[in-house]
């Protein structure tokens, strides 16, 4: 092989390479990177070039070629105006008779990138994990300062898992042997069958009436309710005790107006009616609660979109859905808090044209983590990452870096097409491109002749 076949031959193979004297003077320089300026090198000192912790680094690679045929891959850094430092894998290898020799490079800054992503998503992992403990630090505060008596029974055993302060006292004059007690065990015998049909109708419906029982362990009864709530798969009464006074509320003579918006307040889902412009008319407190407000008042006059969707897309492809069909049902979004909070919603909303002022109603209900999705999703990523792993030392590392980035990218465009429904000019606005940008990667990941085919 001759020596401008060589030259070739390592130029293609790398990404920089240096040709280097006896002392370490750089000569002469191949480079493919954009952000290294190889001509300037030329001249230098290899150690001058790097960053001052990786100067070491290049001493020990130019002691192993210069006692050996080659050296250990080692990764330095070249410092870059105006930008983050250059991360390249060298190796040092010693050529011909006069003492030259010949460093191998190869660019990292791909994977260096995917590192500091993976550190940001732990970040945000621990920030996730910190609002999870702030909000049951809260949680457990509100239990046990609560005066109203609550308890938590298992739904299939009966059996009490969690009792607040203000339950002790009232059911067990102060002992703390309350839980693990059966649920049917802290009533008088005569109103078993009446606490049994409570809980029969509570698994069957979202709530059911209040019911007025005895207790035990003391002559005086009490007003009794329960709902039933899932955690990890479980199911799980939430039971509320209150004592019966002269002041109690005939709730028989209440009009139905007041009934409605005594349910309407008291929803656990978020409700809010806007106008024709889209700004807030109304609002119970489940909604207040979501956008991270207090009152209703401060959300009356404001558009909407200040607090609902991932990008300012949704609520125009939300609202766009209303006027062609009159209603929209599990329309997938997200809840913006006024202050950083974030919460996955369900959109059903209904377009009301009769009555004094044209309105829309839409019931916001929160959703837990979509587990099936992402674990598919995850899997599909696993298997390519396997199939990628698998090639390490069949091809260069610039090209399965490559062959990674067209893989995210695929199932970010994916992604997108099924958050706007295969709204293609939506999509593109989520992602950030022009719409001729995306309809190339759409042929080129044979997306586009996919959904042509399909229509």
């Amino acid at each position: 092989m001759d020596a401008e076949t060589a030259a070739q031959l390592v130029s293609v193979s790398s990404d920089v390479a240096i040709v280097l004297d006896k002392k370490g003077i750089i000569r002469d320089v191949s480079c493919e990177s954009k952000l290294v300026s190889g001509s300037s090198w030329i001249g230098r000192a290899w150690a001058d070039t790097v960053t001052v912790e990786s100067r070491i680094k290049v001493q020990e690679m130019l002691a192993e070629a210069t006692s050996a045929s080659a050296s250990r891959w080692r990764q330095v850094n070249h410092p870059i105006t105006g930008e983050s430092d250059m991360p390249i894998r060298y190796c040092a290898m010693r050529i011909g008779d006069e003492g030259r020799m010949l460093a191998i490079g190869r660019e990292m800054s791909a994977v260096a990138d995917l590192q500091q992503r993976l550190v940001q998503a732990e970040q945000q992992i621990e920030r996730e994990y910190t609002k999870l403990r702030a909000t049951e630090t809260r949680y457990r505060a509100l239990f046990q300062l609560a005066r109203e008596a609550v308890l938590i029974a298992d739904a299939t055993s009966m059996k009490i898992v969690e009792a607040n302060p203000a339950a002790v006292d009232m059911l067990a004059n102060g002992s703390r042997r309350i839980v693990g007690r059966q649920v049917m065990d802290l009533f008088s015998a005569r109103d078993t069958r009446a606490v049994e049909s409570l809980v029969a109708s509570v698994r069957a419906l979202p709530r059911a009436e209040d019911i007025e029982v005895g207790l035990a362990n003391a002559q005086r009864n009490v007003r009794l309710s329960a709902s039933l709530f899932q955690q990890d798969q479980q199911g799980f009464l939430l039971i509320r005790l209150r004592p019966l006074g002269a002041e109690a509320v005939d709730t028989s003579r209440r009009t139905p107006p007041s009934i409605a918006l005594g349910v309407i307040g008291h929803l656990p889902e978020g409700l809010v009616v806007v106008d024709a412009n889209h700004r807030i008319l109304t609002a119970n407190p489940a909604f207040v609660e979501m956008i991270e407000l207090a009152t209703e008042e401060q959300v009356r006059g404001q558009p909407l979109d200040r607090w609902i969707g991932r990008v300012d897309v949704d609520v125009d492809i939300l609202f766009a859905s209303i006027r062609e069909h009159g209603s929209v049902r599990r329309f997938m979004t997200a809840v913006r808090g006024e202050y950083g909070g974030r919460e996955n919603v369900e959109i059903s909303a209904v377009s009301v044209t009769q009555g004094p002022i044209p309105c829309i109603a839409l019931s916001l209900r929160k959703l837990a983590r979509e587990t099936t999705n992402v674990a598919a999703q995850g899997q599909a990523m696993l298997r390519s990452i396997d199939q990628l792993t698998e090639l390490v030392g069949r091809m260069p590392l610039k090209e399965l870096v490559r062959e990674t980035t067209d893989i995210i990218e695929r199932m970010c465009i994916e992604a997108a097409l099924q958050l706007t429904s295969d709204n293609r000019a939506s999509a593109a606005e989520m992602l950030g491109l022009s719409r001729q940008s995306l309809y190339v990667k759409l042929r080129r990941y044979g997306l586009g002749e996919l959904d042509s085919e399909a229509e």
